[in-house]
């Protein structure tokens, strides 16, 4: 781990400071509040929880230590010069933010990002949020989520990178990389990262935000922590807690999780935030009987900011007081908040970076926005494309039809300050391509349809050469508390699908959407499938490229499209059970297996097309047998036996045939991104390693077995080559509890 490990040293200063404030101003603190109720504020932020009945005075905002949500550079200072003119210490605000996939120039979601399978393009967005976002006069973002999703059902997968561990967590790093840089103190336009959410929040029961998680402490050291201790081994700043319980304690209030774990396993001594009114979220969770109850076991967990609940103004310095509370812990607290200050250098320069000059020059400036098309372009995933329907000719009549023909709603959620109006459609975009050629009718709505549209939509169709459907979720389907049990699309969207199919055109289905989608209706009808995700600023452009064959569609799955959602969760990691099914074409009773669905996704994990065809030779392992300190590679020769230039991502996964505790099928372990022109063929190696091959035992120590492996390669998880190895006895790693 990187930033904290120095933190008491050269401290005297700040202690001089702690020793100055009073008990009510060390409490105040740790409090953090949406700009509404700061002097000088010009917007009331981006709200995701109840205002009502928070019950706090002009003083105690006055001595708060920080706020989330601001609208701009100018007032971010206005907020941060009244603060500074009413604090008795002048001890400075952080301003915090929800920059989540881009400032004001959008990207991608995060699920998208992580289709690029590209570490250098996520670590550059996040790089160009933080300049746009601090020269907004944002010092911290909320992001990145490390939560493990396997759920397509839960809204929040769209900010996630996937169903990995392994690949989330390189994300992570990547992300954290991106806002913080080498030194966050001391590069210029950085903002420190918050990693979220702490921890596991992506199981939650039913795919439903907020909802329990209840799950073996093996599981979530085995895959769901590996992530965000991949972020806090980058040196990222701060935690955020999770909505959700873990051993049936909410996080937000879990002594084991955040003081055992976090802080004394982990070594993690930076700030941890709740998320927003997740301390006063005890009470409803049935462990808390009142907010005096609420502020004692957050304070005791650790948690340094209470975000939007009033627990700690109204109840923390009592508790102190009576004796219940040791003024340790706040001490505590109230230090890691100031050292994180004096870190950013707000003590000195408290507007930091703010500036509305230089917000303007560099919000949606040239650079930005090539890398935002880069993004889109390199984050589609070309599901299928039968008949080489695709790329279109643009000398043929194309009719664009569906909901997001026309539709600007291609930001996503948690698009922060991105502007719609600044979007351009896939209409605009594909005129500019292909001129009169493209016919557009919307045909239908998002969730509704009318005849004249019906009406409307048939006769383009009927004059074009080719129909491309726009099809997806609207923003506010997907993102936080968009959760949805039916991840089919909207019925008049099928609708749509059939009555163009049932003219008997070539068709194309482009799909903009948040979450892997049941996509019976689609995948089946359509001759070509384009996923899209919400693509961003730039996304319209790089689709319409994409459709017409300016670029090659490079993305790959990082998270299964399921079958039905009767599978859910489905997933590739998956362990084989006792019964595995043995041939699905020909079923046998009693085996782990559904009567009217496949066990299999629809879309596996590292599934993607492009516009040309590799062949992959036969792979072959420099030996069957790995000793300690030693390796083994895995090499495939794979070419490129099209006829135009593509991007192929060649996969590693292992198999642990026989473990202390169970093995999944299949875990990825390495990934190469090769381009390659029509005709030319690459020798593409893998290196094995023991510690590749550690996992979790039942006792929570992490080291490898000795026995039999399987190495596999292909171009997604579900079409490999094995070759089989062994690990050699005596070869084994650490015995310490870690991930």
């Amino acid at each position: 781990m990187k930033a904290w490990r120095n933190d008491a040293v050269n401290d005297m200063e700040l202690q001089r400071l702690l020793s100055m404030m009073t008990l009510e101003e060390k409490v105040d603190q740790l409090l953090q509040l949406a700009p509404a109720f700061f002097e000088g504020a010009n917007s009331a932020g981006q709200i995701t929880g109840p205002l009502e009945g928070l019950g706090i005075t002009e003083a105690t905002v006055r001595r708060a230590g920080s706020a989330l949500g601001l609208g701009g550079a100018e007032e971010a200072i206005a907020i941060q010069d009244a603060h500074l003119r009413h604090n008795r210490l002048n001890i400075p605000l952080l301003i915090m933010a929800d920059v989540i996939h881009g400032y004001r120039t959008i990207f991608p979601v995060p699920l998208a990002i992580g289709s690029s399978w590209d570490m250098e393009l996520a670590g550059r967005t996040a790089a160009i949020a933080a300049k746009e976002a601090a020269a907004a006069g944002i010092h911290v973002t909320f992001s990145p989520m490390a939560d493990l999703t396997r759920d397509p059902r839960w809204g929040r997968v769209m900010e996630s990178t996937g169903e990995d561990p392994w690949l989330n967590g390189e994300y992570a790093r990547a992300f954290v990389r991106g806002y913080q840089g080498k030194d966050v103190a001391k590069e210029p336009y950085k903002i420190a990262a918050c990693i979220k959410h702490f921890a596991a929040y992506g199981a939650a029961e039913g795919g439903r935000d907020y909802n329990t998680v209840d799950m073996s402490e093996w599981m979530r050291r085995e895959y769901y922590m590996p992530s965000y201790r991949a972020a806090l081994d980058e040196g990222c700043e701060m935690v955020m807690t999770a909505f959700n319980t873990v051993d049936g304690i909410p996080a937000t209030g879990n002594r084991k999780l955040m003081r055992d774990l976090l802080r004394e396993e982990w070594g993690f001594n930076g700030v941890l935030i709740s998320d927003w009114g997740a301390v006063k979220e005890m009470i409803p969770h049935g462990v808390a009987e009142n907010e005096r109850e609420c502020a004692r076991k957050a304070i005791e967990a650790g948690v340094d900011i209470e975000m939007m609940s009033p627990c700690y103004p109204h109840h923390l310095q009592e508790l102190v007081e009576s004796g219940e509370v040791d003024v340790k812990l706040v001490d505590e607290a109230v230090m890691r908040i100031l050292r994180l200050k004096r870190k950013l250098g707000l003590f000195q320069k408290p507007h930091r970076y703010a500036d509305p000059a230089a917000e303007q020059d560099i919000l949606l400036c040239a650079e930005h926005l090539d890398a935002a098309h880069e993004a889109a372009l390199r984050s589609c995933v070309l599901l299928k494309n039968e008949q080489n329907t695709l790329p279109l000719n643009k000398d043929m009549k194309t009719a664009l039809i569906g909901p997001f023909a026309v539709s600007d709603d291609l930001l996503g959620p948690w698009s922060c300050m991105g502007k719609r109006e600044e979007t351009a459609t896939l209409a605009e975009s594909m005129s500019l391509l292909a001129g009169s050629s493209a016919l557009t009718a919307v045909g239908c709505g998002v969730e509704s349809i009318t005849e004249k549209e019906l009406t409307d939509m048939l006769t383009a169709a009927r004059s074009a050469d080719v129909v491309v459907l726009a099809l997806g979720e609207a923003s506010e389907m997907s993102g936080e508390a968009g959760c949805r049990a039916d991840i089919r699309l909207p019925g008049c969207q099928l609708e749509l699908v059939q009555r163009v199919r049932e003219l008997g055109k070539p068709t194309v289905a482009v799909l903009f959407n948040g979450r892997p989608l049941d996509l019976h209706g689609v995948l089946d009808e359509a001759d070509s499938v384009l996923e899209a995700w919400y693509p961003g600023t730039k996304g319209a452009e790089a689709v319409a490229e994409l459709l017409y064959g300016e670029a090659n569609p490079s993305g790959r799955l990082t998270m299964s499209f399921p079958y039905s959602v009767g599978q859910v969760p489905v997933y590739y990691n998956a362990f084989n059970t006792g019964r595995p099914q043995s041939d699905p074409s020909a079923p046998v009773r009693y085996e782990s297996q559904y009567l009217d669905i496949p066990n299999e996704p629809l879309l596996p994990f590292g599934y993607g097309l492009g516009y040309t065809e590799f062949e992959y030779g036969q792979a072959v392992l420099s030996s069957d047998e790995l000793h300690a300190g030693s390796s083994l590679s895995a090499s495939v020769s794979v070419t490129n036996a099209g006829s135009r230039a593509g991007e192929e991502t060649v996969q590693l996964y292992v198999r642990d045939i026989s473990g202390e505790t169970v093995r999944p099928l299949r875990e990825l372990k390495a990934f190469r991104k090769i381009t390659l022109n029509a005709g030319e063929t690459k020798e593409i190696e893998f290196l094995l390693t023991e510690d590749m091959l550690r996992y979790h035992h039942s006792d929570l120590s992490y080291h490898s077995d000795s026995g039999a492996f399987i190495a596999m390669v292909g171009p997604n998880s579900r079409e490999v080559q094995e070759l089989p190895f062994q690990l050699i006895s005596g070869v084994y790693g650490t015995t310490t509890t870690t991930t």
